[in-house]
């Protein structure tokens, strides 16, 4: 029997969410839900694309309770934009969790991932940063790195932001833009000063070498790695994570093939513990910071429990939006 579909634009998607604390705040109820242990989240199905310099990585949860389960694919082809294309993009389908019939298709071009995934690095400012945070870091230019200073300035409001890049040109205007947006003082600087000098950083890069280091840690010092979202990929020297005070996943089991944890167990490191996930410190079933002068780090490889929460958030906001087919 025919029914109908919502078919939802990119464009009609930015009218109806955005980046902002409600958002934050679905995100975190979502990573609580992971700690109940009632989730239902596969593993994620990732496949690189060598040839093309690109990968596809396919999530998805259902959440009890929820009326609905979303299945994400986010492909990133890293040679587009030479080609005046984007690096991401990508739909997310949401299906009845009582019938399994699609129910709505977001062809959202990667924005419900990226807002997603910036609350997410909001979620861990805010249980894992020190309180006051006076200068906050970025390493990484582009989409990512602006949307999680967006994020994390809207739970830690900081005053001074560090930005590390490649390109230094690139650096410059991400910081430039970030300043003007913020209304805060940017500047571009080396990794190590990116470090040392920020009580809080944020790692978005695709790095395969590690990009911070053991010996640029300091006490009050927060980390948010969230680049290492495939095999391979490496932001966090392993020495750092074995040297934090405590370091945080949001689901282990991504983390040991897919996140900083992945590189630590191939040298040898936190192999006799296992982390506790980010859930759980939301969740209040294990301590996040306990003192001020913790050395923390998170690290975010994405969950499929996010995509079905930012899905059917977005879906009770429609309002008659997008383009009903019948199917």
């Amino acid at each position: 029997m025919a029914h109908d579909v919502r078919v939802v634009t990119e464009a009609e998607l930015r009218a109806v969410v955005a980046l902002d604390l409600e958002t934050v705040d679905v995100i975190e109820a979502a990573f609580a839900a992971l700690a109940s242990g009632r989730v239902v989240m596969p593993p994620i199905l990732s496949m690189e694309l060598a040839e093309a310099n690109g990968e596809v990585d396919v999530k998805t949860a259902y959440i009890p309770g929820f009326d609905g389960f979303a299945i994400k694919v986010s492909p990133g082809f890293f040679d587009n934009p030479a080609l005046g294309l984007p690096s991401l993009n990508g739909l997310m389908i949401l299906f009845s969790a009582k019938t399994g019939l699609v129910e709505t298709v977001f062809l959202d071009n990667g924005y419900l991932t990226d807002i997603r995934t910036a609350a997410a690095g909001a979620v861990a400012a805010r249980h894992l940063a020190p309180s006051e945070i006076e200068t906050a870091g970025v390493i990484g230019t582009g989409v990512q790195a602006r949307l999680q200073m967006k994020a994390a300035h809207l739970v830690r409001p900081f005053s001074r932001l560090l930005v590390h890049g490649r390109d230094a040109a690139k650096a410059r205007a991400c910081a430039e833009e970030l300043a003007a947006e913020l209304g805060i003082e940017a500047d571009a600087v080396d990794a190590e000063t990116c470090v040392r000098e920020s009580q809080f950083v944020v790692t978005t890069t695709p790095a395969r070498d590690p990009v911070v280091h053991a010996d640029w840690l300091h006490p009050g010092l927060h980390i948010t790695a969230m680049g290492s979202d495939q095999a391979g990929k490496n932001e966090i020297a392993p020495e750092a994570l074995a040297a934090a005070d405590l370091y945080v996943c949001d689901r282990v089991s991504q983390c040991e093939v897919s996140g900083e944890l992945e590189a630590a167990h191939a040298a040898g490191l936190l192999k006799d513990r296992t982390p506790p996930e980010l859930g759980e410190i939301v969740a209040g079933t294990h301590p996040g910071r306990t003192d001020a002068t913790q050395v923390t780090i998170c690290d975010l490889t994405g969950t499929g429990a996010q995509d079905t929460a930012i899905a059917s958030h977005v879906s009770t906001r429609l309002s008659g939006a997008g383009t009903l087919v019948r199917a």
